[in-house]
């Protein structure tokens, strides 16, 4: 199962970033900059997303780890939140973040197996925006 996320998380980043350099290849400097926030945006959601399922899955272990992961995804997303200058993305992003924050409101409740399905379609959020 959790092969099966992590290749879904692959795919999306992989399908966002060739949307990304296909539109900067054919279109003007606002759509560059567009795909170049999507494709850090991609980047760090993936990964972060990945790291997110797997803390999920060792949860029972070490808990410690699910807070960790939430503390980087947040981290990262504000980090592009502040690098963006495209609205759009921005709003995708403040999106994720949203998600993220009610993972984390579950694991404080003490959810050990919070539902992540709000970060994935969060994440597909992102890939409309992407899309030209």
């Amino acid at each position: 199962m959790a092969a099966s996320r992590r290749r879904r998380t692959a795919a999306v980043a992989a399908t966002l970033a060739a949307v990304a350099l296909t539109t900067g290849l054919t279109t003007g400097c606002s759509a560059v900059d567009k795909a170049l926030d999507c494709v850090r945006t991609a980047d760090a959601v993936a990964e972060s997303v990945t790291d997110m399922q797997q803390a999920v899955e060792n949860a029972s272990n070490d808990v410690t780890q699910l807070e960790e992961a939430l503390d980087s995804v947040e981290t990262n997303l504000g980090n592009l939140r502040d690098e963006t200058d495209n609205a759009d993305v921005g709003k995708a992003v403040d999106d994720l973040e949203k998600a993220v924050a009610n993972v984390r409101t579950s694991v404080d409740n003490g959810d050990t197996t919070p539902d992540l399905s709000p970060v994935t379609d969060a994440a597909g959020e992102l890939t409309k925006v992407c899309t030209p």
